[in-house]
């Protein structure tokens, strides 16, 4: 029941977000709104741990790694705005299902984990679910579409060097940097076009877009935490339709099928890639309590 709690804390951020996304695409400078979102979530994060005693949050031994995640995680983040402006709400969320198939095939790269033949088969079906998804050689590929695309991977680069930070940083520390070192790099993006949005209505999805970004990342993590990754990623699934039906009711999107089929082959590549054995699970929990004890 608690990993059906957060992850529906999860998906109305994201989908929360998006809207904000929606809302300010056009009205505010897409660097600008990165930079309030990054200075927004800093005074949240700062307070956060301030709060808790933990300055020691505030000090990392690996700056240079986090510069690195950000700087990939800006890119990722510039990308899925400006896809969320361009494109049908659900094609964005179901093009950004691709993230654990970069993941897969970077880290064989560039932390040397080993791509087995389920992993093989997961980044398969993942591509299997891109190609539906796109239609190449039916239609014109958008250039809005492969922006997203490349925002998903910049995403998995950034999500590679968080799961090397996550051995030695706190996760209060990880969002603290992300927002620290996105902060003036957004400001020197955003300042030759800088103007500040006189609309209150604006101010408000401002501020949303940078709740949301640091509930929606605390829900998902919370939810990995306490329940099965197979379930966190099925669970996970319904926010394509969750944002196809926000996209219909508020922007009279049309909602194509085509995208369940598409994101539904990407859900099995995840499952595939994720599943072990019984064996391998009861395994895997003996050596979890002993490192515990």
């Amino acid at each position: 029941m608690a990993v059906v709690l957060w992850m529906t804390g999860a998906l109305l951020s994201l989908s929360l977000m998006a809207v904000g996304a929606r809302e300010l695409s056009g009205a505010v400078d897409t660097f600008q709104t990165l930079f309030i979102r990054s200075v927004i979530g800093l005074l949240i994060i700062a307070a956060i741990i301030y709060r808790v005693g933990g300055r020691k949050h505030f000090i990392t031994q690996r700056p240079k790694l986090h510069i690195v995640r950000n700087l990939f995680h800006f890119g990722g983040q510039y990308g899925w705005f400006l896809g969320i402006g361009l494109l049908p709400l659900a094609q964005v969320f179901a093009l950004e299902f691709t993230v654990p198939f970069w993941v897969a095939i970077i880290a064989a790269v560039f932390l040397r984990e080993q791509l087995t033949p389920r992993r093989m088969l997961a980044v398969a079906l993942g591509v299997a679910g891109v190609v539906v998804i796109l239609k190449p050689g039916i239609e014109m590929l958008e250039l809005a579409s492969l922006i997203v695309l490349a925002s998903a991977l910049s995403f998995s680069f950034a999500y590679v060097a968080t799961k090397s930070l996550s051995r030695s940083e706190h996760p209060l520390t990880v969002l603290f940097y992300m927002c620290l070192v996105q902060m003036p790099v957004s400001l020197a993006l955003a300042l030759p076009n800088w103007s500040l949005p006189r609309d209150p209505e604006l101010w408000l999805w401002l501020f949303i877009v940078g709740v949301t970004a640091l509930t929606a990342h605390f829900c998902m993590t919370t939810a990995m935490k306490t329940s099965d990754a197979g379930i966190v990623v099925t669970l996970d699934f319904l926010r394509l339709p969750l944002i196809g039906l926000v996209g219909i009711l508020f922007y009279r999107e049309t909602f194509d099928m085509v995208l369940l089929l598409g994101a539904g082959l990407m859900l099995v590549g995840n499952l595939v890639n994720i599943y072990r054995p019984r064996h391998q699970r009861a395994l895997l929990a003996d050596t979890v309590a002993a490192d515990k004890e």
